[in-house]
C-alpha cells in the first residue's frame, strides 16, 4: 500500500473531517509509541531519551522531544446501497462502481485491522480473520436487492463498534428517509459517504421524443429531449451533487462524489489533493 492509500489510512487514523465537523463519539488519534510524527515539545522528566530531537534541541537551546502519534488498528466497515436505482448505468451499474469503492476502502486494512460488510439482512465479518484476509471476506459478498438503504444503516447502528470507520456508498435518493439513521451513525462512528454520480453526468445521449422509466418505481413517461433539455439536466445533476454533499457534511458525514475513479473520490472526500492532506 503506497501513495494515496497510505495517505488515506493516515487520514483515517487522524479522524480528519472536512470543515471541522466531527461526530461526538468519534475517537481521536492519541499520542503513543507509534511511528507517525505529531509534534515537538520541551523535554520533561520521564520522556524516552531516544525521542530527543537533537537538531531541534540545537535550534531551541533546550531539549526537545518528538511526540509520535500512535498507529492504532482500525475497524473498517463498508455498506453499499442495493436499491433498484443502483442497478442503472451505461457500461457499468452504479452498484458495480460502488463495489470498486469498497475494494479501495478495504485495501486500507493492515494485519491487525478488523473488517465488516454491512447489509440489510445482517453484517458479514469473520471474527477469526484480520487485515487483508478479513477484507477479502467482505468483498466476496454481493448484497441482496433492497427497497431502500435505510435498513442497511439501521443494521450498522445496531452492530458496529463506536470506533468503526464506516464507508457508505449510495445514490442517496432516499436521503430524507435515511437522515435520522445517518445522524446517529455520524455520532457513533467516523463516517464517509460517497454519492454515486449519475451515469449520464457527462452528457445525456438522448434526443427527440423518448420514453423514460423511473429506476425505483418503474413508472414511465414520454418526454422531448433537445439541446436545452440536456443542459438543464446537466445543471440539475451538479446542483443535486452539491446539495447532497452539503447535507451529508452538515449531518457530520465526510462526503465526496464517485464518478469514474473510486480512489480519487475517497481522496477528495478527505480533502487530500496532490498528495497533501488539506
Amino acid at each position: 500500500m503506497i501513495g494515496s492509500r497510505t495517505r488515506l489510512r493516515a487520514a483515517l487514523l487522524q479522524k480528519r473531517r472536512r470543515y471541522g465537523i466531527a461526530g461526538m463519539a468519534a475517537p481521536r488519534a492519541h499520542r503513543g509509541d507509534g511511528y507517525e510524527f505529531s509534534e515537538l515539545r520541551e523535554y520533561v522528566a520521564g520522556d524516552d531519551p531516544r525521542r530527543i530531537d537533537w537538531a531541534a534541541t540545537a535550534r531551541a537551546g533546550t531539549l526537545q522531544t518528538r511526540i509520535l502519534q500512535e498507529d492504532r488498528a482500525l475497524t473498517l466497515a463498508g455498506a453499499l446501497d442495493a436499491s433498484p436505482s443502483m442497478g442503472v448505468g451505461r457500461t457499468r451499474s452504479a452498484y458495480d462502481r460502488g463495489l470498486e469503492a469498497l475494494a479501495v476502502w478495504f485495501t486500507l486494512a493492515l494485519s491487525d485491522d478488523r473488517c465488516a460488510r454491512v447489509r440489510a439482512n445482517g453484517i458479514v465479518a469473520d471474527p477469526h480473520r484480520r487485515g487483508p484476509s478479513a477484507a477479502h471476506v467482505c468483498l466476496a459478498e454481493r448484497a441482496e436487492p433492497q427497497r431502500s438503504f435505510t435498513a442497511t444503516l439501521q443494521v450498522a447502528l445496531a452492530t458496529l463498534s463506536r470506533d468503526a470507520s464506516l464507508l457508505l456508498v449510495s445514490d442517496f435518493y432516499d436521503i430524507d428517509e435515511a437522515e435520522p439513521a445517518l445522524r446517529q451513525l455520524a455520532v457513533r462512528c467516523d463516517v464517509t459517504g460517497l454519492l454515486i454520480a449519475d451515469p449520464w453526468r457527462d452528457g445525456l445521449p438522448l434526443a427527440g421524443f423518448v420514453r423514460l422509466s423511473d429506476a425505483e418505481t418503474g413508472a414511465q413517461e414520454r418526454l422531448f429531449i433537445g439541446r436545452r433539455e440536456r443542459e438543464r439536466f446537466r445543471q440539475s445533476i451538479l446542483r443535486r451533487e452539491t446539495a447532497i454533499c452539503r447535507r451529508l457534511e452538515n449531518i457530520g458525514v465526510r462526503a465526496g462524489v464517485l464518478n469514474h475513479d473510486a480512489e480519487l473520490a475517497l481522496m477528495q472526500s478527505f480533502g487530500i489533493a496532490g498528495g497533501v492532506i488539506a
